[in-house]
């Protein structure tokens, strides 16, 4: 890999759930070994259950920039994971925004996952999907460990590395700003 165009020394990202602060540090230690990852509570200014990409890319902008200003770090990064739903029924995703201080911004997506009808129906009665998870698997915040996407691959893929090829993903106008001019 390539030495990124600029030094990072302060990640400030927009929530303090751990999966999520795992997928931030797994990505950024591979690019800057030495920076500095906090996670601040902000506030997403969207739904707690964001019900398309638009509504999960704002609470993930949202969420990038709050972080950015509260500690004055070299990147904000938001994480927002949702729902939406297609000609294949109701679809898991998630989106991440990094930010930098002069407004560049990155965006990148999740891999998708079709719910099943049963936990897609509480989700259209007004359930948040981590509170489902919960109940169905009779643990607490499993948002904050493997997430519903670990109990859906059986742990085959958890929550932190879906979100982490995302977080990549967002980094590459930083990390190849020569692709983005």
């Amino acid at each position: 890999m390539k030495v990124p165009p600029f030094p990072v020394q302060q990640i400030a990202v927009g929530s303090t759930n751990p999966a999520k602060i795992t997928a931030v540090s797994a990505t950024i230690h591979r690019i800057w070994p030495n920076a500095q990852i906090t996670g601040v509570t902000v506030p997403s200014g969207v739904s707690p259950m964001p019900m398309s990409d638009e509504e999960t890319i704002a609470g993930a902008r949202n969420r990038a920039r709050a972080a950015l200003e509260a500690l004055s770090a070299d990147l904000g990064v938001g994480l927002e994971g949702g729902v939406c739903t297609g000609p294949l029924g109701m679809m898991l995703h998630g989106w991440v925004v990094v930010l930098d201080k002069n407004g560049r911004e990155g965006i990148g997506g999740t891999a998708r996952l079709p719910l099943p009808h049963s936990i897609a129906q509480r989700i259209y009665n007004g359930e948040e999907l981590g509170p489902v998870m919960d109940d169905l698997l009779g643990e607490t915040n499993v948002k904050h460990k493997g997430g519903a996407i670990g109990a859906l691959t059986a742990g085959l893929v958890l929550r932190a590395e879906t979100f982490a090829v995302a977080v990549a993903y967002a980094l590459s106008p930083f990390i190849a700003p020569e692709f983005y001019r």
